[in-house]
């Protein structure tokens, strides 16, 4: 009874001094006592003031913002789904999500509020597709990431096609590939935080029906669970945090798919707990990543996206051994 208290006060620990450390250090080799003299003067002319309060604090913000969402979603695509290997960003929701984005800053540059509710017109368009091609072949574990592979190559080619007809969009796309904090701003966070907020609501107050279509179609039937409805709620709400995210971040890659799985082996019999365990994992693994690219090789920095990638790519092929040594198991 005593562990699961436990565990969450050690990664709240943990992320505290992230968000500590993301705050007082960076590449521009400013004391942290200059900052922390600057906060309690007041003096927002401040050098110090200027870099935390208008570069450090709205890129850790995003960074929490943009773990917790990414994580949550990848928590639901994988039980609901039925599939460990769901990300938003192996299955094509972050594509679909990129891709609407990358419009909506076409078109509408100065729209803040508009990117994040197209993009999540985009990340559903992309969820439903996927469903639908997979469901068209074959429903099986390894058809599912077939089918988000190549709609996620497509919606990529599409991106593309969007560069070659309106070239200012190159910068977008560049960074929107690569995944980094480095570009958000307050406006945006105010743009994206009340959508993050009832997305990750939304998740909590739904855990219990996760839980339960976690452990197959028969259990939800024997409780009596809708499953068809929950699963269309839980596919939503996947799709808006994963469009906040893409709005913050662009196509950050495997947060969804490591952070989830970080939960479950801290909490392998708890699935109720895990929802909010993979919140606080992923961000506090954005945090640190992000401190990481910022620190690593300054004073040049690092993109969030390509750190993630390093780590991101070995997990997934460890994920992929592992399923294939269970499946020869049940075989024998």
């Amino acid at each position: 009874m005593r562990r699961k208290p436990l565990l969450f006060g050690a990664l709240l620990a943990l992320l505290l001094a992230a968000c500590a450390a993301s705050l007082l250090l960076g590449a521009s080799g400013l004391p942290a006592g200059e900052i922390l003299t600057a906060l309690r003067s007041g003096d927002s002319a401040a050098r110090g003031y200027l870099i935390l309060v208008h570069i450090r604090l709205p890129r850790l913000l995003g960074a929490l913002v943009a773990g917790a969402c990414l994580a949550c979603a990848g928590s639901m695509l994988q039980s609901v789904l039925g599939n460990p290997l769901a990300s938003p960003g192996i299955i094509g929701v972050n594509s679909g999500a990129g891709l609407a984005a990358l419009l909506a800053m076409v078109f509408a540059p100065r729209a803040f509020a508009a990117v994040p509710l197209c993009a999540f017109a985009g990340a559903l368009l992309a969820v439903l597709l996927v469903c639908g091609v997979s469901a068209l072949v074959g429903a099986s574990r390894s058809t599912l990431i077939l089918s988000g592979v190549a709609v996620s190559t497509m919606l990529g080619a599409l991106m593309d096609a969007v560069v070659t007809f309106w070239p200012d969009a190159a910068v977008s796309r560049s960074s929107f590939s690569i995944g980094g904090f480095e570009g958000v701003t307050l406006e945006r966070l105010a743009a994206v935080a009340p959508l993050a907020a009832l997305g990750l609501l939304a998740a909590l107050l739904l855990r219990t029906e996760l839980s339960v279509l976690s452990m197959g179609e028969e259990a939800a039937r024997s409780v009596g669970l809708r499953a068809g409805l929950f699963r269309a709620l839980l596919l939503t709400d996947a799709a808006l945090l994963c469009a906040c995210a893409v709005s913050l971040c662009g196509l950050l890659g495997f947060v969804g798919l490591i952070a989830p799985h970080i939960a479950r082996l801290l909490l392998p019999r708890d699935a109720r707990a895990r929802l909010p365990a993979a919140a606080l994992c992923g961000a506090l693994l954005c945090a640190a990543c992000d401190l990481a690219a910022r620190l690593l090789f300054a004073p040049y920095e690092l993109p969030v996206g390509i750190l993630l990638s390093l780590l991101g790519v070995p997990f997934f092929l460890a994920l992929l051994f592992s399923q294939k040594r269970r499946n020869r198991h049940d075989c024998a």
